[in-house]
């Protein structure tokens, strides 16, 4: 990897004119330590372990916590890939207009259209795995009516905080880092060190998970422990015109976040393993939320309170930044007049320099899926694979644009650059990422009819069907006012060209 020259004194300001904006919009006052707080907040350790423990203890057995080794590799992969680019193009929105500068806007216009669904999708699912903590805290029973009000309420305050500002925003995503910190690596290092109920050896034992099929199959089953974890990087990305020195923070910023978020999943995993009392009832299926059971054997009925709190502080921060990044690229795809109601989308709060409407967006729609998850709560863990594979589509959508660009000689320009590794780099996460859908896509082997296999697809396919439907009957790429396409070549030799 290489550092280039920096472009020059008027930094972000003449590198957003080169790319065809005015760099007005936002105030640039987020550092790097902001900047990664808003990814591993998104990313969330705690988040993902705390919401598929028992899920993936349940599909695969201990052997699952390897899916965190395998899925922080190959995304990291991905992460070094996205670093190029946005030091290339640190525009606001990341995935949609990286793709429409990678490609074309037809091409950005389906890429934006399923990742801004995946992202309202997985607000929805982070906010519903809250409830259960909300309720462990104040010591209710977690019914479907208390999971409806705490999920909409961490909704509503996320709506708050956001509306406040990119500085209140970056305050409370330092907050959740914190927490974050507490809650996985210390909590994880205090599991393993003395509250040890089982051995090292069960993540090599499947304790009878998965019945008499072949472990294999078993093992690949379990495979969303880890996919679920392992994305929220990219929201580095999504604020970049918020951020000062974009072109070489956010790239290390994206590899940081997923260095350090894998580090603490991989601990807080395993620590809440072996702290278990009644392992063998988790992977039997018999303890669906084991984590404040664990919590409360291991710290007291005191200290189990104390860490709730922890837990539902990181909750809150992973659901703000969320719907942050939401916002972002829903004011990206509007300001390029690709969506109805764009002019509406696009408006700016002239006070705190945030996109307010898109932002009650954000929050509106998944108070609308909440209501749905409510009549049905076995949709959940469905919802939560159509989140992340819609999220893992997008994530492949551009590491295939941007290696469709380098096999046209494409060099990239920013103020990071992989080198001449870039391909290599390029074709490797491509090849992890689609062996990830492949994974997501796959049918539960648990799956008793036709709607449990394929709902994830189906729901992927409506997705597509009415996002494609929309852009051949209204057309919405030919309305865009924004320059540039395809022209990551050209933008290269500008901004090369500039630095001499």
């Amino acid at each position: 990897m290489s550092d280039t020259p920096e472009l020059n004194p008027h930094g972000e300001r003449a590198h957003l004119e080169a790319l065809g904006y005015s760099g007005n919009d936002f105030h640039r006052s987020m550092s790097l330590w902001s900047n990664i707080a808003l990814g591993f907040t998104y990313l969330s350790p705690l988040v993902g372990v705390y919401s598929l423990l028992a899920y993936s203890l349940s599909i695969g057995g201990p052997p699952s916590i390897w899916w965190i080794v395998i899925v922080g590799f190959g995304q990291f992969l991905v992460a070094l890939v996205f670093g190029e680019v946005v030091s290339q193009y640190p525009i606001a929105g990341g995935i949609y207009p990286w793709s429409r500068r990678l490609w074309g806007r037809r091409y950005a216009w389906m890429v934006a259209w399923i990742y801004l669904w995946a992202l309202i999708v997985t607000v929805t699912a982070v906010a519903e795995f809250g409830g259960g903590f909300v309720a462990a805290l104040f010591g209710v029973e977690p019914s479907r009516e208390v999971q409806l009000l705490t999920a909409v309420a961490l909704l509503v305050l996320a709506l708050v905080v956001n509306f406040s500002g990119t500085h209140m925003l970056a305050r409370v995503a330092r907050i959740g880092l914190v927490a974050e910190l507490v809650g996985v690596i210390a909590l994880g290092i205090f599991l393993l060190l003395f509250k040890r109920a089982n051995s090292f050896s069960v993540f090599f034992d499947s304790m009878g998970a998965g019945g008499p099929a072949p472990y294999t199959v078993t093992f690949l089953g379990a495979a969303l422990s880890g996919l679920f974890l392992f994305y929220g990087f990219e929201a580095c990305g999504d604020v970049a015109e918020e951020v000062d020195n974009p072109t070489r923070r956010i790239p290390r910023a994206m590899m940081l976040t997923i260095l350090v978020g894998g580090v603490s999943g991989l601990m807080s995993y395993a620590g809440y393993v072996l702290a278990a009392p009644n392992l063998k009832d988790i992977v039997n299926g018999n303890d669906p939320d084991p984590i404040p059971s664990i919590l409360e054997s291991s710290l007291g009925t005191v200290g189990s309170k104390i860490f709730l709190c922890v837990a539902i502080t990181a909750f809150v921060s992973c659901v703000l930044s969320l719907q942050a990044a939401g916002s972002r690229l829903l004011f990206a795809f509007a300001r390029d007049r690709m969506l109805p109601g764009s002019s509406w989308l696009a408006k700016m709060s002239e006070r705190h320099a945030v996109p307010a409407n898109a932002l009650m967006v954000m929050c509106a729609i998944p108070i609308l899926i909440c209501l749905y998850v409510y009549a049905d709560p076995d949709q959940l863990p469905r919802v939560t694979a159509f989140a992340v594979l819609g999220i893992y589509i997008a994530f492949q959508a551009v590491v295939l644009a941007a290696l469709r660009q380098r096999l046209r000689g494409w060099r990239p320009a920013g103020d990071w650059s992989l080198g001449r590794w870039g391909t290599a780099v390029n074709i490797a996460a491509l090849c992890y990422g689609v062996f990830a859908i492949v994974l997501l896509v796959k049918p539960p082997s648990t799956s008793a009819t036709f709607l449990d296999k394929w709902v994830v697809v189906i729901g992927l396919l409506i997705v597509v069907g009415t996002g494609l439907a929309y852009m051949l009957i209204a057309r919405p790429y030919r309305r865009s006012e924004a320059i540039g396409e395809g022209d990551a070549i050209e933008v290269a030799e500008l901004l090369r060209s500039m630095r001499r």
